[in-house]
Order: structure tokens, then C-alpha cells, then sequence
């Protein structure tokens, strides 16, 4: 039997490699929670560009390195456990190893990375890599690990038994790298005497498995005029109702039955489908390893285990999750003061050089209002959301993020989703575009498409400016239970657990209605406890914080534009102008009566100006809805600019109370304004009943473009999204209301 390498593929489904002769092109691929982007980041360093494959929504990260005057690129395939395609992402992983990926060519060699801890269950992925007939390099990662359990294992006798090269790496520290570097420049020349000694692993399957496979492959060409990889026509038996099935038969009920009877015809013949391939693989990786482990004489003290008792313990362990994110929400309030302090220094030092160099006008407006205002409302931001990154970062890469998703699976099961849900949706706390791109993962497609729905109700990043804003301004600088908690802290923490609690009967509800079904299997891989790496941590939040700067701060930053257009036109600024130029002339002093009164003059002429504008006039329309929250027009404006990202709206009310756009949520000027803001009747326009009610609009409400587009994506359809606006957008309203009503009945005075 020959291997995949030999036969002649379709073009559709196998590309040769183009690959320039000075460049060689490496997959990476692993199990989750093997390394397997730390061993990308010590490779690639930063030099990462990350996008999306053509046609999906599956992050593509590729990256490069010069070693021995040849030029290396990296590609980072998703996590899997294998290379059954059974989810779109395992899908694309398998596309990319063929080479019949839209725009990907097919790579030289993989290299695939395992825990070496549990090196028996990891092989299981690689013996379907060496089906596919690529060179192979096997880095056995974690190799610290190995060292602190005393385990020996030869990795020589391994490597002549694969026959593909094995390092013993810790990515995490650099050890084994240089010798990796130097297997993948050499694999190439040694890859034809290294593929006489590995094994066919095709050949480990029943005879009468291997006979039905090239029967499959013969009615597949026969009946479509296409011929299929030999690993292609593997998956179509042993995948029932897999990606591959979708992909190769495209609706083809005729070929369809053959494979459906070529299945039942296996399993009575004693090769059940789909149990034969563990039987076969798990017994091939017992195979490689006879004699090649040694355990310690002596068990190693596993402080991890009892560690684990006590985190996934269903009354310890919730209460352990949910200190550790009041204390995250501590830290945002007592870290990034000082850099937001700096920050608005360095932007109203550029404001300022811009008002002393031009004169009064549309175009030092935009510049300064606008571009500085619209820049400024980006970066001052980035303090706290690089925070949320470090808490997040620490806590993925120490391991507890994974017990996080185990404690919750308890919770999860009860409304009718599994704890894979839980991944997508505390990723959704820093973005939900990635959290629902996770939920690709997620096999089921009612369960993957109940947590993309619900993904956006986590509180992310982009409602922090918001919260920060109204808590500042509105809760009072108290401590509570004993001293010990702040009281803005402790509103922050409640407002990201408000999106949990309201997810759970939105989830629930799904399931009982649109989405009904059993709740699919947990399976989740607790990986060993360690020291957070600082070089991990650091990349990641690099890496975020650069994604939000490009992503959200983009659209951010238009919106701000578009904002200050809004609120500047139409109007005759003449005599405002005018009295901005006298006023900024030198010629009046602070102490002359006739400053303070052009002053009071140039804010009415403010005033008057913004509440003809496109913005005011928008406002005062939609005033009547909005009223029964407690908001006025300034507040509804706001609410409808910010649309497009959460964030805007403090650029916007900056701009609604003619402060500018380059106001943030810890501007006093901006406090000020909306503490002495009145209605026509005279009451104040914000309390603390009005600031929880706005809060608790943006924390349920669906206002995020990308996300939605996202969801069009991901779903395949405009219903979805659609549907997702309304809900969220009902519920916010609804929220609002009872939160606003209440809080005037038991405040009134406040």
C-alpha cells in the first residue's frame, strides 16, 4: 500500500509546493495547551502578521526568521487534538497540510509540538500528520516538566523508531530552539532517506479497511471526475458527518449511500467505524514508546493535584474565580491612573501647540477636536485594556484559565451549553470578535451557534471606558466590607458579572426554543500548573493591545471624526470664532470682568451652534424614547454615535458639552459638565440612578459593527446578526428602563 505522498491528488484538494528555493515554509501544529504558540513567538519573535485564511473566518498567523542565510516562515495552525475535520477550523488546519487552502501554498514540512508529559495520548495527532506523507519534525515540549517529574525518557531510540527528527525544547525558556533551527534547515535533504523508515500508518488499519478506502477513491472519481489524497478518502470513512463528507460529496446523496453502506459493511465485518482508529493509533503510540519512558522509582510530589482539589472544588473554586476577577477589576482602577495621567498631558500639550499656531476655524477644529481628539480617545484607553490583557495572559498561561472552563462546565450544562462554551466567552471579555471565532471549536452547531449569540453580552473591553466614566463620576470614593474593597471596584466587578448573569437564561431560552438538543460532551485538557512565563505574557499583551490600536482604534478614531463633523455643521461660527480669537489674543488678563464675560459669551454661542447641528437635531428627535431611562437628547445622541464601537461615546459627549473629543472617562472637565448639565425644567440631568441606568444599557446592548459583521460570518447569514441587534438592543432598553425606575424610587433625592 502506498502512502499519501504517491498519489496524484486533485487540484482542488493537493498543491505542489511553490515555495521560493531560499525559503522553506513550516506548519505548526498541536494540541491545545502544548506551547505551540510560545514555540511560535520564540521563533518568529514579533515579526507576526496575523489576518484570516480567504473564505473563513480562521485566524491566519504567519511569521519569519532567518537562520543559515535562509529565509523560514511559520505558519500557526489552530489547536486540534486531530486531523479529523469534524469543525471548520480542523478543516482548514487539513486544507493548509494539502495545499488546497485559497492563497496558502502547501508547506515544506510540518512541525508538530506535544506535551511531553503525555507524550501516548499527543501521538495519537501526530500519526495522522505522518499519513500525510510531509516531513515531520516531532518537538517534544515541556521538557521542564519532564525534568521536575523525573520522568527519563530516550529520545534517540524514539526518533529512530519515528524516523523524523525529535527535539526535546521548552519553548518557554529557549532550550532545545537552536537545535530545532537546525533540523528544520537540514529535514529537506533528509527527508527522502527518512521516509524509507517511517511507517505507513494506512497499512496499521484491517485489510478490508484499506480495500474500501481505494474503492471509496475510485467511485469518488468515477462518480465527480475528481481524485482525492489518500487521506481525504481515510476521513470519509472514518468521519461520519465531518467536514470532509461536506467538503468532498458537496450534497452527492449517491455517493453519500455507497459510503453510508460501505460503513455498515465494515462493521460487520468486524471493523467498527469510527472506534477502529483509536484502536489503531493509541496502539501504534504504545508501540513507540515501549521502554522509551521511565518513571521515577519514587512518585513525585504533584502539588498540582492537590492544588486542583481545591479550584475545581464547586464551592471553593467559584469563590477562588471570583476573587480573582474583583481583584483584576481593583488593579485597572489603582495601575493606570498614572499612565492615563500621562498620556492626556502629552495630548493636551499637542492641542495646545495646535491652538497657539492657527487661528479659530473648521480646520484647527478638526485637528484638534477631531484627529488629536479622535487619536486621544484611542490611546488613553489602552492603559486599562492592557491591564485586563496582563490578568488575562497570567492566568492562561499558569494553567487556571483551562479550571476556569472546567468549574464551569457545571454551570453551562444547566442551560443547555457544555464548558466549551466557557472558552469563547471569557475570551469575549477582552473582544467578542475572537470569542465568537473560538466558538468554532465547539462541535455542535446548535451549541456553537447559541454561544456566538450569547458571546456578546460579556462585558469587553470597549464598555470599560464607559463604566469608568459613570463610576468616577457618579459612585462615591468609598470603601466597603471593612474597608478592604472599593466601592467603584466593587460596581465595576458587578457590572462585567451583569453580562454573565444575564447570558445564562438568554442561553437557556435559546436552547428551549430555536436551538433544542442534547448537550454535547466536555472534554478539556487540564494542563500541568506553572510559573507564568514573562516573555509569553509580555508577547500576548503586545499583541492585544496592538489588535485593539488597529482594530477597534481605527473605527474609533473615524467615529470621532464624523462625531465632531456632526456636532460642528451646519452653522455660521463667525462671531464664535471672533470671540475665540480675542479670547486667546493675550490682550484681556485673567482678572479683566470683560474675559469672564466673553467667556459666558462663547459658551452659549457653543450651546446655540450645537443644538442646530446634525447631531443636536438627532437628538432632540429621538429625546421622547430615551426619555423614560432618565436621559435627555445629549445622553440618547451619545448612545446612537457610539454605535459603531462602545467607546465613542466619550468622545462624543466631549464633544456634545464643547469640551472636544480628547476628553476621557477621568477628565474632570467633562465630570464637571455632566454634574451641572440641566434639562429645560431645570433638575439635574445625571444621578446616580440615570449613570447605572446608562451602564447598564451599554453592558447588555449590541453596539459593536465588527461584531456583528463577525456574526454574519461566522453564521453564514444575515438573520443571525439581525436577530442578535434586536434582542440585545430590547433587553438593553428594558434593562435601562426597570434600573432607572428603580433607582428613582429608592433615590429620590439623589
Amino acid at each position: 500500500m502506498s502512502n499519501a505522498a504517491s498519489d496524484e491528488p486533485a487540484e482542488s484538494f493537493c498543491a505542489e509546493s511553490n515555495s521560493p528555493a531560499s525559503q522553506l515554509t513550516f506548519a505548526l501544529i498541536g494540541n491545545p495547551n502544548t506551547g505551540k504558540s510560545t514555540l511560535f513567538n520564540a521563533l518568529a519573535g514579533m515579526k507576526a502578521r496575523v489576518g484570516n485564511y480567504p473564505g473563513v473566518t480562521v485566524e491566519k498567523k504567519v511569521g519569519s526568521f532567518r537562520y543559515q542565510d535562509r529565509d523560514i516562515e511559520l505558519i500557526d495552525l489552530p489547536g486540534t487534538y486531530s486531523l479529523s475535520p469534524r469543525t471548520a477550523d480542523e478543516m482548514v488546519s487539513v486544507r493548509v497540510l494539502l495545499g488546497s487552502q485559497e492563497q496558502t501554498e502547501i508547506p515544506d514540512a510540518v512541525i508538530c509540538i506535544v506535551d511531553a508529559t503525555h507524550l501516548q495520548r499527543h501521538l495519537y495527532l501526530l500519526s495522522q500528520l505522518l499519513d500525510l506523507g510531509l516531513p515531520t519534525i516531532l518537538v517534544l515540549n515541556m521538557w521542564d516538566e519532564v525534568q521536575k517529574q523525573k520522568l527519563e525518557i530516550d529520545v534517540k531510540t524514539l526518533e529512530q523508531r519515528l524516523g523524523i527528527p525529535v527535539v526535546a525544547a521548552c519553548a518557554r525558556s529557549g532550550l532545545g530552539i537552536p537545535e530545532l533551527k537546525e533540523k528544520m534547515v537540514a529535514i529537506l535533504a533528509n527527508h527522502q532517506t527518512e521516509n524509507k523508515t517511517k511507517p505507513n500508518h494506512l497499512e496499521l488499519f484491517p485489510e478490508n479497511f484499506q480495500l474500501a478506502r481505494v474503492e471509496i477513491s475510485e467511485i469518488i472519481q468515477e462518480k465527480t471526475g475528481q481524485q482525492i489524497p489518500e487521506y481525504l478518502a481515510e476521513r470519509l470513512l472514518l468521519d461520519i458527518n465531518g467536514e470532509t463528507e461536506r467538503e468532498v460529496l458537496k450534497g452527492n446523496d449517491a455517493v453519500a449511500e455507497i459510503l453510508r453502506l460501505k460503513r455498515e459493511e465494515l462493521k460487520q465485518n468486524g471493523c467498527p467505524i469510527p472506534a477502529i482508529e483509536p484502536r489503531v493509533r493509541y496502539g501504534w503510540a504504545r508501540e513507540m514508546l515501549e521502554g522509551v519512558i521511565q518513571q521515577p522509582d519514587l512518585p513525585v510530589d504533584q502539588r498540582g493535584n492537590s492544588l486542583d482539589r481545591w479550584l475545581t472544588h464547586r464551592i471553593v473554586g467559584p469563590a477562588v474565580f471570583a476573587v480573582i476577577m474583583l481583584l483584576m477589576f481593583q488593579a485597572i482602577y489603582t495601575w493606570a491612573g498614572p499612565l492615563m495621567d500621562g498620556i492626556e498631558i502629552v495630548q493636551d500639550a499637542i492641542s495646545g501647540l495646535i491652538i497657539n499656531a492657527m487661528s479659530p476655524g473648521a480646520f484647527r477644529s478638526l485637528l484638534t477636536d477631531g484627529i488629536v481628539g479622535g487619536v486621544g480617545s484611542v490611546v488613553v484607553f489602552l492603559p486599562q485594556i492592557l491591564i485586563l490583557f496582563l490578568f488575562i495572559a497570567v492566568l492562561e498561561d499558569c494553567g487556571y484559565m483551562s479550571r476556569a472552563a472546567f468549574l464551569m462546565d457545571r454551570l453551562m450544562t444547566k442551560v443547555g451549553l457544555s464548558g466549551k462554551a466557557f472558552v469563547p466567552m471569557i475570551s469575549s471579555f477582552a473582544c467578542a470578535v475572537p470569542g465568537i471565532m473560538a466558538a468554532r471549536t465547539i462541535e455542535d452547531r446548535k451549541e456553537r451557534f447559541v454561544t456566538i449569540l450569547v458571546a456578546p453580552l460579556m462585558s469587553c473591553s470597549a464598555r470599560l471606558p464607559v463604566y469608568l466614566l459613570m463610576i468616577n463620576a457618579f459612585i462615591p470614593q468609598q470603601t466597603i466590607f471593612g474597608g478592604f474593597v472599593s466601592l467603584q471596584a466593587f460596581v465595576l466587578f458587578c457590572f462585567y458579572l451583569l453580562g454573565v448573569v444575564v447570558a445564562i437564561p438568554v442561553a437557556w431560552i435559546l436552547k428551549k426554543t430555536w436551538f433544542k438538543g442534547e448537550v454535547a460532551p466536555f472534554v478539556m485538557e487540564l494542563p500541568n500548573f506553572k510559573w507564568p512565563s514573562f516573555r509569553v505574557v509580555f508577547y500576548r499583551v503586545w499583541d492585544r493591545g496592538r489588535s485593539f490600536l488597529k482594530q477597534a482604534g481605527t473605527l474609533i478614531f473615524l467615529t470621532t471624526i464624523i462625531v465632531w463633523a456632526a456636532g460642528y455643521f451646519p452653522g455660521d461660527r463667525t462671531e464664535l470664532n471672533q470671540v475665540k480669537t480675542l479670547l486667546e489674543s493675550g490682550e484681556l488678563s485673567e482678572e479683566d470682568p470683560a474675559r469672564e464675560t466673553l467667556q459666558e459669551r462663547s459658551r452659549e454661542l457653543s450651546s446655540q451652534l450645537l443644538n442646530d447641528s446634525f447631531l443636536g437635531t438627532a437628538g432632540h428627535f429621538i429625546e421622547p424614547v430615551v426619555e423614560p431611562l432618565g436621559w435627555d437628547w445629549r445622553i440618547g445622541m451619545g448612545a446612537i454615535a457610539s454605535f459603531p464601537a462602545r467607546e465613542v461615546i466619550i468622545g462624543t459627549l466631549g464633544t456634545i458639552y464643547s469640551l472636544g473629543g480628547d476628553v476621557d472617562e477621568e477628565d474632570t472637565g467633562l465630570m464637571a459638565k455632566m454634574h451641572s448639565a440641566r434639562k429645560a425644567d431645570g433638575t439635574p440631568v445625571y444621578n446616580v440612578p440615570v449613570a447605572l441606568s446608562v451602564m447598564v444599557f451599554f453592558a447588555l446592548c449590541a453596539q459593536c459593527g465588527a461584531t456583528l459583521m463577525v456574526m454574519r460570518q461566522e453564521t453564514n447569514s444575515w438573520k443571525w446578526p439581525l436577530f442578535s441587534f434586536t434582542y440585545m438592543t430590547t433587553l438593553a432598553y428594558l434593562g435601562a428602563w426597570a434600573t432607572y425606575q428603580i433607582g428613582i424610587a429608592i433615590l429620590p433625592t439623589v
